[in-house]
């Protein structure tokens, strides 16, 4: 395998750069630097000087408005966005739900959902983990029942990134209670202005509002808004949990991170010395660039066979895993690289830790609580692990 890059991609690089150069404001760069989280015109902002470039939907096929990059392409492109510290594209209309309309879809639900996800109309949240279904996705309870023209929904959907900014949600219903688990679900989607519809908001432990809890009390959804068959659900919500594991890994940001991690252990001392030369903080960080540099060739791969089949394979499975594993590792060395100065994260405080650390590092090592969770959500690791020993080991 030939690991350069070509004289082309090499050229199409130097166009990214220039890009985000001239085009990534600076105070939304600032802000994403710095681990403040972002608001809602943020990053409305950026999605719609995307758009402009036609470079939004990046794993869109462009007779849908996407760009028809190669997997090399994308790689490249998610790699500069992080070095200029361009925040992500929100992926639940982009990288989930447009994959699913453009393999599911009607062809007049293409025709009017797509170009909404790609002007900014449409902001989509995801109806997916319920309480007591989160890993075991399919054991949800949330009922659809049929009533003329209608599904008349019941049920709660939880852990809902982001819903306060969305108009519109997908989600997974059951449809026959009867059917065993896998079998009677369904894939609808919703205006969250719809009556009998509440969004209530989960506020976390430092007093952010990053998610929501849905109820749904007699929500009547038109049957026109299910994507696919009825009972087709699982189908499509395992097409979707592929592209979601995908996006997770984060390559390219890891890649960044990893290089702030290089410049903070030059920079940081402990005992007298740097802490790139301590023995033990030195053998950590080669491990994570080894598997670093593995994740990078697999994520390539993977990509490239998404590119020949349509879809990403089991081994998006195995790229979450390794991916969130690697972007924990990531924190776990920034916070001890950062020692007493990864303590006073809180927004409030982060001006005043900008004395003792550069605040791009104050990010890092806060977000070690956060990403805790990378390795639950999308489907546990543990839950990916058996994926694979099923679909690749045939155990």
């Amino acid at each position: 395998m030939d690991l350069s890059f070509s004289p082309e991609e090499e050229a199409f690089r130097a166009e990214v750069r220039q890009f985000l150069a001239e085009e990534l404001p600076e105070d939304i760069a600032r802000r994403n630097r710095e681990g403040r989280e972002l608001e809602k015109a943020d990053m409305d902002r950026w999605h719609a000087i995307l758009n402009a470039r036609g470079w939004l939907a990046v794993t869109w096929p462009e007779e849908y408005g996407g760009t028809g990059w190669t997997p090399v392409q994308r790689h490249i492109f998610e790699e500069e966005c992080a070095r200029a510290s361009a925040p992500r594209t929100l992926s639940f209309g982009l990288a989930m739900l447009g994959p699913v309309l453009i393999k599911f879809g009607t062809e007049a639900q293409k025709a009017e959902l797509l170009p909404r996800i790609l002007d900014g109309r449409d902001w989509w949240c995801q109806g997916y983990s319920e309480p007591g279904a989160g890993s075991d996705l399919a054991g949800l309870k949330t009922r659809a029942e049929r009533d003329g023209d209608d599904y008349v929904i019941n049920g709660q959907k939880t852990w809902t990134t982001l819903g306060q900014h969305a108009n519109r949600i997908f989600c997974l219903v059951r449809t026959d209670p009867d059917a065993k688990k896998q079998a009677g679900i369904s894939f609808v989607l919703a205006d969250l202005d719809t009556p009998g519809i509440e969004m209530r908001p989960i506020r976390l432990i430092e007093g952010g509002h990053e998610v929501n809890e849905v109820f749904f009390t007699d929500a009547r959804v038109p049957v026109a808004n299910r994507v696919g068959e009825e009972n087709q659900g699982w189908t499509i919500a395992k097409y979707l949990l592929t592209h979601e594991r995908t996006n997770i890994a984060g390559v390219g940001f890891s890649i960044q991170a990893f290089e702030n991690l290089c410049a903070l252990s030059r920079k940081s001392r402990r005992n007298g010395r740097r802490m790139i030369d301590d023995p033990l903080f030195a053998a950590r960080l080669a491990r994570i660039e080894i598997d670093l540099e593995a994740m990078k060739i697999t994520n390539l791969r993977m990509l490239s066979d998404a590119t020949k089949n349509g879809q990403p394979g089991p081994e998006s499975s195995m790229l979450k895993v390794k991916g969130t594993v690697i972007r924990q590792a990531l924190n776990d060395l920034s916070r001890r690289a950062l020692g007493p100065a990864a303590a006073p994260f809180p927004s409030e405080d982060l001006e005043g830790n900008a004395a003792l650390v550069d605040p791009d590092q104050a990010a890092n090592a806060a977000r070690y609580f956060n990403n805790r969770k990378i390795s639950i959500y999308g489907g546990s690791n543990e839950i990916q692990k058996n994926i694979l020993a099923k679909t690749m080991l045939g155990l």
